[in-house]
């Protein structure tokens, strides 16, 4: 892009020396800075919003490709799989549960009208042990 060498930047050094003067270039940098920065922040945010567009635009694309190969794959399922002639015309029964696992459930189940014991509030020390 721009290519300043040594020996430019030291012509570019010496000007600005005796253009500006020695009192006044410190001044004189700090707003070059400035500007340099601002130039800087807007083409990263126009870099951003460029990036932003052109993933919209590869995220259409890739929508659209899978669109087309589902509906391609659909296409061939459908023509693969027979249908069957008539459908079944309530779900099956769902396969009955073992007894075994509702015991351990009632085993521990509080009974009513027992009181309730609180869990205890965590102490400081162990606020701080937890931590580590």
């Amino acid at each position: 892009m721009m290519d300043i060498g040594s020996t430019e930047l030291l012509m570019i050094i010496i000007v600005a020396i005796v253009v500006i003067g020695p009192k006044d270039l410190p001044r004189a940098l700090y707003k070059v800075g400035q500007v340099i920065g601002k130039a800087k922040s807007v083409t990263r945010h126009f870099r951003t919003g460029i990036d932003a567009m052109v993933r919209e635009v590869e995220l259409e694309e890739m929508e659209k490709k899978w669109k087309a190969d589902n509906e391609r794959i659909m296409r061939e399922y459908a023509a693969v799989t027979p249908t069957p002639a008539s459908a079944p015309a309530s779900p099956p029964a769902p396969a009955p549960v073992m007894e075994a696992l509702d015991a351990p459930a009632a085993a521990t189940a509080v009974p009513e009208g027992a009181p309730t014991v609180p869990a205890p509030a965590p102490t400081p020390a162990t606020v701080i042990e937890g931590e580590r």
